[in-house]
């Protein structure tokens, strides 16, 4: 007989509302709902909407039941961000974006308090201007803690507002470069450094365990029972790395979406120098396994270049963006994904060529030069970052488990194993869906252990392998002499 749960993921461009069965053996998904996460700006501000997602997630959360009686719901989203409530438990306003630009310049600021440096080997986490820790130091600036009873990262916020309780999931509070590595704890010295009140921090749980039931509120306004609301990974990442379908204990995950994350999981953080120099960021996965990864600027440099053609009067698939992109013939040329150019929305491919003249590369005109340029960019990066992992651990990782919608481009998993020279297995493209599914069925003791989950995601879907082909000459040369 069939279990169901019913998975909630929240990505920064869109969300699902996914059903999945498990009958033993496998687990199927079924997609009952899906929503466009579209960012609201206002007075030069950019917010998150969240009304608008919660009326989105409660739309699935009734068509799911209407199809099957799910047992447990759970939620997963991007990271960093978060909701600030006040006493009656209202948000203060809406959440503010990771690509607002107010905390641009603040890491300069927070270094007269503690250097980069002390700060990574205090968290582990890599050291970026949008992560929690700064977004609330300008919250202090501002006065808008004064009123503030408790901070909760974004799916906790959702899990509160189905439920009334308030907590925070270890995976998502990993992200906020305010938890000790070597604790597992809010790190209270670190706090007081930039006089945020520690009292505004929920308490940490663990991945795998409940957050409470609807609340009656909610379960008559959407005619649902006391339905359990879990605390699966709430990082979208930790989900997808805890559903990578890896058959040795030394992988490489890479979940490739509008971000990139590649990584390795560990039994402990890696707080050296070297890491901290490699920008390579500790996080806390299921079990409070660690995840030693590298952030890289992913699929948001095609979408928003796919998105600025559009505005010209180009609309381009993905799958034509792939084709342009596997045709093209100009000469190489490479961007920095991670170079702070690219983060903010707008016009990509201006800034792509622009980039490639500043440093004196052939400048890509055509869109199908831009998309080139912009995948074997993200490959060259991934074979950097496979580098670092390696030289940090000491180990040798023969495979690269590519996971999320990354899967679906064929010539980008080529690239990437042709520029890392590993195999790549591609697969699940729902990875962060699984490892949702996958921890809430191991909540409920329908499955009894992590591995189990894993090969049951494993035997759910098929794998497609990529091995490694020659470089092109000037590729290898690129690689290597920049290094």
């Amino acid at each position: 007989m069939n279990r169901y749960v019913l998975a909630l993921d929240l990505g920064a461009s869109s969300g699902r509302a996914m059903l999945a069965a498990y009958d033993g053996e496998k687990i199927r998904l079924r997609e009952v709902h899906r929503f466009s996460n579209d960012p609201v700006a206002k007075d030069g501000r950019l917010y998150w909407n969240v009304p608008q997602l919660m009326r989105e997630i409660e739309q699935g959360m009734q068509a799911a039941y209407e199809i099957a009686p799910y047992e447990s719901i759970a939620i997963d989203t991007w990271g960093v961000d978060y909701g600030l409530l006040k006493v009656d438990g209202t948000l203060l306003e809406l959440p503010r974006h990771y690509r607002d630009s107010r905390t641009s310049g603040i890491l300069k600021k927070a270094e007269e308090s503690i250097t980069a440096a002390d700060l990574y080997a205090r968290t582990g986490t890599q050291v970026m201007e949008i992560n929690t820790l700064f977004q609330l130091i300008c919250d202090q600036e501002s006065g808008r803690l004064d009123d503030c009873e408790v901070m909760l990262p974004m799916p906790d916020l959702f899990a509160y507002l189905l439920t009334g309780t308030v907590s925070t999931e270890r995976s998502i509070a990993s992200t906020t470069q305010m938890v000790s590595a070597k604790t597992g704890t809010w790190d209270e010295e670190l706090l007081s450094l930039f006089h945020i009140p520690h009292r505004i921090l929920p308490e940490i749980v663990e991945s795998g365990t409940d957050k409470g039931t609807l609340s009656p509120a909610v379960q008559q306004r959407l005619g649902l029972p006391a339905i359990r609301v879990a605390a699966v990974c709430g990082h979208d990442t930790q989900c997808a790395a805890f559903a990578a379908p890896a058959k040795t204990e030394r992988h490489i995950f890479l979940s490739c979406g509008t971000w990139s994350l590649f990584g390795t999981e560990l039994e402990q953080p890696v707080l050296t120098e070297q890491a901290a120099a490699l920008a390579l960021s500790n996080e806390v996965g299921y079990g409070r396994k660690v995840t030693l990864l590298k952030n890289i600027i992913g699929l948001w440099l095609l979408q928003e270049s796919r998105r600025e053609y559009a505005r010209q009067g180009e609309n381009y698939s993905f799958a034509e963006i792939e084709t342009m992109a596997r045709q093209c013939h100009e000469p190489s040329c490479y961007i920095d994904p991670d170079d702070p150019v690219f983060t903010p929305p707008g016009n990509i491919p201006q800034r792509v060529q622009a980039y490639c003249r500043k440093t004196g590369q052939h400048i890509p005109e055509t869109p199908g030069a831009v998309f080139r340029c912009i995948y074997e960019s993200l490959a060259l990066k991934y074979s950097r970052a496979l580098e670092d992992l390696e030289a940090c651990t000491g180990a040798h990782y023969p495979v690269i488990h590519m996971l999320g919608g990354g899967v679906k481009d064929g010539f980008l998993c080529q690239l990437t194993a042709d520029f890392c020279q590993r195999q790549v297995t591609a697969g699940p493209v729902e990875a962060t869906v699984y490892g949702n599914a996958a921890i809430q069925l191991l909540n409920l003791n329908a499955i009894e252990t992590p591995d189990a989950a894993r090969r049951c995601i494993a035997a759910s879907e098929t794998m497609r392998n990529y091995h490694p082909g020659t470089y092109p000459a000037s590729i290898y040369s690129k690689k290597t002499s920049k290094k």
